[in-house]
């Protein structure tokens, strides 16, 4: 199969993140089942086969970000030093995330799509399938790390879920009271509570 030249590859890049912000913003305004692909292609200004060349669903033009935050999280896990303690790593690997919702030009928006989630269960659905693929990606990495024993090891899918759970709780609570502390302090603290021995 032939590889994507970069440039085409950025271009594809930029069509879906335009995309899936125009979609965001109509699910925002006119509810997410309401929207239907019509209503997306035709807002656009593509049709329907040019819309399906870039997402399978609906669903994906919600959790699209996701992807991305995926990519940059797992990316900078890998990135972090060999020898750095693994729950560290974990912890500085989030930061992408965070930077994310401390984004304060996309916050309206963030925490538009945040509510659009859980207000539906399909897409609730959705972010747990694609949270337990990190999961994996994540275990597999700290697998290397730390030298897993065998397949039936526990350990990295322990450390991979543990910290991910940290990072799921510190943002609920963060939306849900206010944004009052920031969400690195409140990473910190869920993270601190868990940390290993």
């Amino acid at each position: 199969m032939q590889q994507r030249s970069p440039v085409r590859e950025r271009a594809r890049r930029a069509m879906r993140s335009e995309l899936a912000m125009l979609a965001q913003d109509l699910f925002v305004t006119r509810g997410y089942e309401q929207t239907t692909i019509e209503d997306l292609v035709s807002a656009a200004g593509i049709s329907k086969r040019t819309f399906f060349r870039y997402f399978t669903s609906k669903e994906d033009l919600v959790l699209d970000k996701r992807d991305v935050w995926v990519e940059e999280l797992i990316e900078a896990f890998a990135a972090r030093p060999d020898a750095e303690p693994v729950w560290h790593s974990l912890r500085r690997a989030f930061d992408v995330v965070v930077a994310h919702f401390d984004d304060a030009t996309q916050l309206p928006r963030t925490l538009a799509v945040e509510k659009v989630i859980q207000d539906n269960s399909a897409l609730g659905a959705g972010e747990l399938e694609r949270l337990s693929r990190v999961q994996d990606q994540l275990a597999d990495l700290i697998g290397q790390r730390i030298g897993q024993r065998s397949p039936a090891d526990p350990r990295p899918s322990v450390l991979a879920g543990g910290a991910l759970s940290c990072l799921i709780a510190a943002k609920n609570v963060w939306i849900a009271s206010g944004r009052t502390e920031p969400l690195s302090d409140l990473l910190d603290e869920a993270m601190a509570t868990l940390k290993p021995a």
